[in-house]
């Protein structure tokens, strides 16, 4: 296990940020790591890079205990704050050639910086100071930095938060590579994001976890009908009729002419609805099956 979570509870005062939270991650797992505000996401980050500590429970990176020895634990995590702290008035160059001094990694500085520039897609922007770059290019000075040092164990809080479409597209592809030999934990707000890179979906509300399951699985605590059908016909109609279609739960009228079908079982209804349609003389003007989607489970979860 690369990040192993036991326990783990903080308390600010008398609030508890953290309740007996205890997961685990793997190497080569992107886990989308997300909650309303206040959830605790980001005290949770901050605890596991060893920031802050925790009140009670451990955590181990790679079989290091945090709080044992933290300055092993740095090397092996590569972490982006939410705020991103970057100091402006340095070139990137010079930025990431300094955060390479650090981690004394003792490979050749120049040759981590050329391959990490080139790596983020910095290189336009190489020699400029880091005060004039847009929001886009200092996320990436940001994951350059995170990744400069090769570390086993990827910790991002709101990676993409303030990008274009365009940038996001390439930061996420960044994430996903390096996701195939590293432990990546994301904390997002874009729940298309978790949907597009994320292997499994850790859900926290109040301090608690409400669910931590594989992407794929995740839908399955809704507990809806196996099938839901949005159809429209050009005509209206009376609801009696739908019973000639036979396996149906609910049949909701959205408006005259469109209706929400929930049916239960494996057997795919929309031929059905369609014949219905051809024997009682309907032009089935649309016809979708409704997926669902991850802002619908986190919803239900966290009860906004």
């Amino acid at each position: 296990m690369s990040i192993v979570v036991q326990g783990v509870t903080k308390l600010y005062g008398e609030q508890k940020a953290l309740d007996n939270v205890s997961f685990e991650v793997n190497t080569g797992e992107i886990v989308g790591f997300i909650g309303p505000n206040g959830a605790g996401k980001s005290t949770m980050m901050k605890i596991i890079t060893g920031f802050i500590p925790a009140a009670s429970g451990k955590i181990k990176i790679n079989d290091i205990e945090v709080g044992t020895d933290n300055i092993e634990i740095k090397k092996q995590i590569g972490y982006l704050p939410e705020n991103n702290p970057l100091y402006p008035e340095m070139y990137v160059r010079e930025y990431l050639g300094f955060v390479a001094s650090i981690y004394n990694t003792g490979q050749s500085k120049k040759s981590l910086i050329d391959n990490i520039i080139e790596l983020t897609g910095l290189v336009p922007e190489q020699k400029k100071k880091i005060g004039s770059l847009s929001k886009g290019y200092r996320q990436r000075v940001g994951l350059a930095q995170a990744l400069i040092h090769n570390p086993g164990v990827l910790i991002l809080d709101e990676a993409t938060t303030g990008l274009d479409p365009n940038q996001i597209v390439e930061i996420r592809n960044l994430i996903k590579e390096a996701g195939k030999e590293k432990t990546v934990m994301l904390s997002t707000h874009i729940m298309q994001e978790v949907e597009a890179i994320c292997n499994r979906v850790i859900i926290l509300d109040k301090g608690i976890i409400v669910a931590n399951e594989e992407k794929n699985n995740i839908y399955s605590v809704l507990k809806r009908p196996k099938q839901v059908i949005r159809v429209e016909f050009d005509k209206m109609i009376d609801k009696s009729l739908f019973t000639e279609i036979i396996n149906l739960s609910t049949i909701l009228q959205i408006n005259s002419y469109i209706w929400l079908i929930e049916a239960e079982g494996d057997v795919d209804i929309r031929p059905s609805i369609f014949n219905f349609a051809v024997s009682n003389k309907l032009t089935v003007l649309s016809l979708q099956k409704q997926e669902s989607n991850l802002e619908e489970v986190f919803r239900h979860l966290t009860n906004l």
